[in-house]
């Protein structure tokens, strides 16, 4: 594809990294059979390919509207079209430039940007947790549109004691530990089992993702540097063995601090150690299903659906790992007989700026899910794991979870 960028944009990094980008597109299509919206809409401009004329013309001078905005807004940034993509096409980076730029240029309505504004700066808030607490209160009082944002309470289960010579980092996360706080100590429990000490660091806060997909990348950085500078003291000291992360959407974000601050005179070298110590939970899984084998209790496993979440199998680029070594510790684990590729909708906080979009997608991946007629619905990440347990009634967990508790005590 030939790219003549505007001058305003030539000798930029983000005209570069983007003129890159746009050089290794072909415009064969294969990526619209596998885009979420695309699938929805029917509309060129609603898939990547369409997107990536609107974001070409966005950088060779064209007008900016505010439906090029539209448009860029109900991408998903599932990167299912980078999994699809011959060429290589890092579509998810080039959606991050066109849409700063979009938003630069182009107003959005009051109502729009007080919503974004509540959903970056309130759910890094430490006023989430009293918040959030309120509304599961009184839950059973709120409209419908607001319990399927709030889950019931649920009680975590007790962090383990033991000291172990093996220490992993786990990050906490900005709303896990109010929404579902037994995620967290299930991972600590099970890792407990396999003889892995859990270590937070209190000082550490959201990844980063919130902000930076709403549009606020100076924001997103600061969150970065904050975590680099919480967790600095253990990576240097040898510590920890790695960075373990149970929300595949954290993970995705964390394994690329390098990228994000590489033009960084203090923190480039930092965030590309980080992000090299990085792991998904499900990487850790290989080396403790010998371990664990022996520690399911007789009877304990169950029939389960694993909806594998975006920010794995296709951000990480981490598929099989879940279904393949929960197999291996007794339990059936299925996927949808199609479309387990495709989103289901929640993708951080689109579910809640493009909620059309989101119901549509999360009542259809549910559809692929009910034959199996599992007992649970698990998956890897929260927000995946909240918006389709608000279209079901079968319970939706974390895998982890689901571990622990066929875990003898």
């Amino acid at each position: 594809m030939q790219t003549h960028l505007s001058p305003e944009f030539k000798g930029t990094a983000d005209g570069q990294t983007a003129e890159a980008i746009l050089r290794k597109c072909v415009h064969c299509g294969f990526c619209t059979a596998t885009c979420p919206t695309y699938q929805l809409l029917g509309d060129e401009l609603d898939g990547p390919r369409g997107r990536i004329y609107l974001m070409k013309q966005v950088l060779e001078g064209a007008e900016v509207t505010r439906s090029t905005q539209q448009h860029l807004d109900r991408c998903l940034t599932c990167r299912n079209c980078e999994t699809t993509c011959p060429s290589g096409v890092e579509y998810g980076a080039l959606v991050d430039i066109g849409r700063r730029i979009v938003d630069a240029r182009v107003e959005r309505p009051t109502l729009e940007k007080a919503t974004r504004w509540l959903l970056k700066e309130g759910l890094t808030s430490q006023l989430f947790a009293p918040a959030m607490q309120l509304g599961q209160a009184v839950r059973p009082l709120l409209p419908q549109v607001l319990k399927n944002k709030i889950p019931r309470a649920t009680p975590a289960k007790a962090w383990p004691q033991r000291e172990h010579a093996r220490k992993v980092l786990m990050l906490a996360g900005c709303v896990q530990p109010t929404m579902l706080p037994n995620i967290n100590s299930a991972t600590a429990r099970v890792l407990d089992a396999a003889g892995i000490q859990t270590v937070l660091a209190p000082e550490a806060g959201c990844c980063g993702a919130i902000r930076s997909h709403l549009g606020d990348a100076e924001g997103g950085l600061a969150d970065m540097r904050r975590n680099i500078d919480a967790w600095w003291p253990l990576v240097q000291s040898n510590a920890i063995e790695s960075i373990v992360m149970n929300a595949s959407g954290c993970g995705l974000t964390v394994k690329d601090y390098g990228h994000a601050l590489a033009t960084d005179p203090v923190y480039a070298q930092k965030a590309k150690l980080i992000s090299s110590l990085t792991r998904d939970l499900s990487e850790l899984l290989p080396d403790l299903v010998d371990t664990l084998r022996s520690k399911v209790k007789p009877g304990a496993v169950t029939q389960l659906a694993f909806h594998p979440p975006c920010t794995l199998q296709h951000g990480q680029k981490l598929r099989g790992g879940v279904e393949t070594h929960l197999a291996a510790l007794g339990f059936s684990v299925q996927l949808a007989a199609s479309e387990s590729h495709l989103c289901c909708g929640s993708a951080g906080t689109y579910s809640v700026t493009q909620p059309a979009l989101a119901y549509a997608l999360r009542d259809r991946k549910l559809q692929q899910l009910e034959p199996l007629a599992a007992q649970t619905i698990v998956s890897a990440n929260i927000g995946c794991i909240q918006h389709l347990q608000s279209g079901t009634d079968t319970p939706v967990r974390h895998w982890v979870e689901v571990l622990d508790d066929a875990l003898q005590a």
